[in-house]
């Protein structure tokens, strides 16, 4: 089965791979560093969670704004020299106060789209995010999301969370090794990050994680059925959050798995009859720089098509082997980026993809 809504919607993809003519990618603008919140310190490295007992609330410094910028610059560069349409969203000043009745905090800032946005077909849906100094980040993508909506593109907001005391198990501790057989967030309402989905037509997979709960894989699973199906891909990392550098597909019957958080025997069903590509142990950074994010981000990768991807450069392990499974990887600096949250694919929201709806995995419609 097949539906192609491409003629009548600005919005449209399908796939993590469909050759892609529109994106959004985030600003640096504003950053500002995180307050050190509970699920804010489980879900970073421990070492970056301590810093921000101090200097959480504050902007992020020049030394680490300026080389991320020049980099953002060239990506940006880069995919419009490959005929892609680039938007970005507004500037919002992160150092602002989020009021609510229940609490306050310091904002964040809008480098990453994919969190808290999942484009699914012709629809736009915005995600109830954990973190609360996200919670009013959609605003700087009102602008954009308000023009798409007028040109026929779908627009839904899951419910707004209260981020509540009672969401947070104030005194979770990360086990050692291992799966959590508990998380940071709990189920007194529907969270989840638009990060741990990742899209394969007619079906879309999910990580459960410190910022995604079962209610909120439960809430998309429902507003999207029956034309979509949601599969949990189960993690032994110990901290998981976002799917993005866990289990990513490149191409049908592709897909990118990570080896030190996936139990491949226990994937989804059908996904195993697709070719499993293992990458390469992450090269270790010759300039280690304050990263919110695991060493993993080498699997981080954009495809502009089924054969192109943007790769960091200072990955050549990554190139190489995308090289030997067929990929046209597309080198590009952007190691700086990770102090403010993630790679190319974090960085970018899919606006559009030409290609139709399918299904890739015939045998579950029947």
């Amino acid at each position: 089965m097949s539906t192609d809504i491409t003629s009548t919607s600005p919005v449209c993809a399908h796939t993590e791979w469909d050759p892609l003519e529109e994106v959004i990618v985030g600003r640096l603008d504003g950053a500002t560093i995180p307050e050190r919140h509970v699920v804010v310190a489980r879900t970073i490295p421990w070492a970056l969670s301590q810093v921000m007992r101090v200097v959480g609330g504050m902007r992020y410094p020049g030394f680490l704004v300026d080389p991320a910028q020049e980099e953002l610059d060239g990506f940006i560069e880069l995919l419009r020299g490959c005929g892609i349409t680039v938007r970005q969203p507004d500037v919002l000043d992160g150092r602002q106060h989020i009021r609510t009745p229940l609490w306050t905090s310091r904002g964040f800032m809008t480098a990453c789209p994919r969190d808290g946005f999942l484009v699914v077909g012709d629809e736009i849906i915005e995600t109830p995010m954990a973190w609360r100094c996200r919670y009013r980040e959609a605003e700087a993508y009102q602008r954009l999301f308000q023009e798409y909506h007028r040109g026929g593109a779908r627009w839904t907001v899951a419910p707004r969370p209260m981020l509540a005391a009672e969401l947070y198990d104030a005194n979770y501790v990360l086990p050692e090794a291992g799966p959590p057989e508990t998380y940071v967030v709990t189920e007194h309402e529907p969270v989840f990050d638009a990060a741990d989905f990742v899209r394969c037509g007619r079906d879309l997979f999910v990580l459960r994680s410190h910022v995604t709960n079962a209610r909120g894989i439960a809430w998309l699973r429902d507003h999207l059925a029956p034309d979509y199906r949601i599969h949990e891909v189960e993690s032994t990392c110990n901290n998981p959050m976002h799917i993005d550098s866990t289990f990513m597909p490149l191409a049908p019957g592709k897909v990118l798995v990570n080896p030190d958080h996936i139990d491949v025997e226990r994937l989804p069903d059908c996904i195993k009859g697709w070719e499993i590509l293992v990458p390469p142990q992450p090269d270790p950074d010759a300039n280690p720089i304050l990263s919110m994010c695991s060493a993993w981000l080498s699997m981080n990768v954009l495809m502009l098509d089924e054969k192109r991807v943007v790769v960091e450069s200072s990955q050549p392990s990554m190139v190489k082997a995308l090289e030997g499974w067929g990929f046209e990887p597309i080198p590009c600096a952007f190691k700086h980026y990770a102090a403010f949250g993630g790679s190319f694919h974090c960085a970018t929201l899919d606006v559009r993809r030409r290609g139709e709806l399918q299904s890739y995995f015939p045998e579950l419609d029947r």
